[in-house]
């Protein structure tokens, strides 16, 4: 007879959404590998569950993008400006080692730089990340092996990271694992991975999310105000939390995880603005007074006047337009026929301030990737997106080979990486306008189409809403009335209405 476990297995397994049965593409793809998986594949080899499939092949595809890099590694980050650019493999991880003080034992915060810079120009958990990887780097040798030595020892850090993302993904949609091979395989991410040290803040962040869809309100805010420590973009995702509890009634869960972010922001960086509060302040002082600088649509308008705007203009302008974004995601929250998920909003919020930013590094993709998982899992328009940002991110090493290489003029001229700039505003506004549709009419929604209500929604999956506005405030009679705890909304998943007529 088959043990409990075996039994258990079997029922997980049978419950288990595999995108090759739902998604064309998917099921397409797979042909490469040998055809879609069979349902009792898996069944009696226990060890190779979806998450650590997903964690593996993530790992492998980390492997390939250092392999990507391998031409700076072995000289084009010391001997030529421009190779660096032509080969694609550029990375501020080296050139920081030195640059920020990490070669002459400097502390971060504390201790002045030499260079324009007078302090480090990062959050403060980013610095405690580049100064325990400069601590495990060999100080003897030439100064060229100590910054391949960070950068090997920052690019293994980075992938614990990495591994972490996709693991966190691949379980925060319980019956949605196989998802996670979205952000495994995303080529983006292998490509941009090790540009900078944005993974430690991304791992948070889905850490943090993996933690709110088990319920797990204060350990939420606990990881998102630790990634908030890292950078600054996740703080941006208590907006959508605090307009989807209003609309479910959940204050007190909302409450447990701005505290435990305020809490753990401050613990991590109040002993750093007490005693070097110049070093501290870097990181904003830098955000606010930088030019308008790479890949943002700001870029294209100022390269193209005779009197581009100020700074403190641009600055002004991207402020209100990320505040009228904010307006429009909140409407949309409050007024949509289904109470929309927290991730489709996340990714929405934190797109919002990319698009509108006025400078987008490549690797900022990286904070989109696991958001884009988690809100719309669909393959083709995945890669569609992901298409784009590989453009982009050819597009600016081919720029920047353009205006280092002199009178050579190898790469990409202005209006061609304008171009590339387009494309990867093109592709972001792609997906964001499926997931606005998702919300618009959740039968569309491919994680709602499964059977689903909000996975990724942790108390406010399933629960009932409160506070509606517009249209949705006032359901058809026969759907306000259903006796039951639930009504059928469109072809896809369940939607509690018993205060949708309030």
């Amino acid at each position: 007879m088959p043990s409990a476990e075996s039994t258990q297995a079997s029922e997980h397994e049978s419950d288990t959404v595999r995108p090759t049965t739902e998604d064309e593409v998917a099921r397409s793809g797979s042909e490469l590998i040998g055809g879609p998986l069979g349902r009792r594949a898996l069944l009696g080899t226990s060890w190779w569950t979806p998450v650590r499939v997903v964690a593996l092949v993530a790992i492998g595809m980390f492997a390939l993008g250092l392999i990507q890099k391998a031409p700076c590694y072995n000289g084009a980050w010391f001997f030529g400006a421009s190779s660096q650019y032509t080969k694609a493999c550029y990375s501020d991880i080296p050139h920081l080692y030195q640059g920020r003080g990490f070669a002459d034992g400097l502390v971060p915060y504390f201790d002045k730089l030499s260079g324009d810079m007078p302090y480090l120009e990062y959050p403060v958990l980013t610095g405690v990340f580049m100064e325990v990887a400069s601590w495990l780097t060999p100080g003897s040798g030439t100064i060229q092996d100590q910054e391949q030595w960070y950068w090997m020892v920052n690019a293994g850090m980075l992938m614990v990271c990495a591994a972490v993302i996709a693991v966190c993904v691949a379980r925060t949609h319980r019956r949605r694992p196989w998802d996670g091979l979205l952000i495994a395989l995303a080529p983006a991410f292998a490509l941009t991975a090790t540009i900078n040290w944005d993974l430690l803040a991304v791992a948070l962040t889905a850490a943090a999310m993996l933690m709110w869809s088990r319920g797990r309100s204060l350990a939420f805010g606990v990881l998102l105000g630790l990634a908030t420590a890292a950078k600054l973009y996740p703080v941006f995702l208590l907006g959508p939390l605090f307009l989807l509890c209003w609309r479910a009634g959940k204050w007190r869960d909302f409450g447990k995880a701005l505290g435990g972010a305020a809490v753990a922001w401050l613990v991590v960086n109040l002993p750093v603005m007490y005693f070097a509060w110049d070093g501290w302040a870097q990181f904003y002082r830098f955000s606010q007074e930088r030019g308008v600088d790479f890949g943002s649509f700001w870029l294209i308008m100022a390269q193209n006047s005779s009197d581009p705007l100020s700074t403190d203009t641009v600055n002004t302008l991207a402020t209100l337009l990320v505040l009228l974004s904010c307006v429009g995601i909140a409407a949309l929250t409050l007024t949509a026929p289904r109470r929309p998920r927290f991730a489709q909003l996340a990714f929405l919020i934190v797109a919002a301030f990319i698009l509108t930013n006025k400078v987008y590094s490549p690797q900022y993709v990286l904070w989109l990737v696991p958001l884009a998982v988690l809100a719309r899992p669909k393959w083709r328009d995945f890669l569609i997106w992901q298409a784009c940002e590989v453009a982009y991110f050819l597009g600016i090493w081919m720029y920047l080979a353009y205006t280092t290489s002199g009178d050579a003029h190898k790469g990409l001229p202005q209006d061609g990486y304008h171009w590339a700039i387009a494309v990867h505003l093109l592709g972001t506004l792609y997906f964001c306008g499926m997931v606005v549709r998702d919300i618009l009419m959740p039968e569309r929604d491919p994680v709602r189409r499964s059977g689903d209500d909000d996975p990724s929604g942790g108390v406010l999956d399933g629960a009932e809403d409160v506070f509606v506005l517009g249209p949705a405030a006032h359901p058809p009679r026969h759907a306000a009335y259903f006796e039951g705890p639930q009504v059928e909304w469109g072809s896809g998943g369940t939607e509690s209405s018993t205060d949708r007529s309030l």
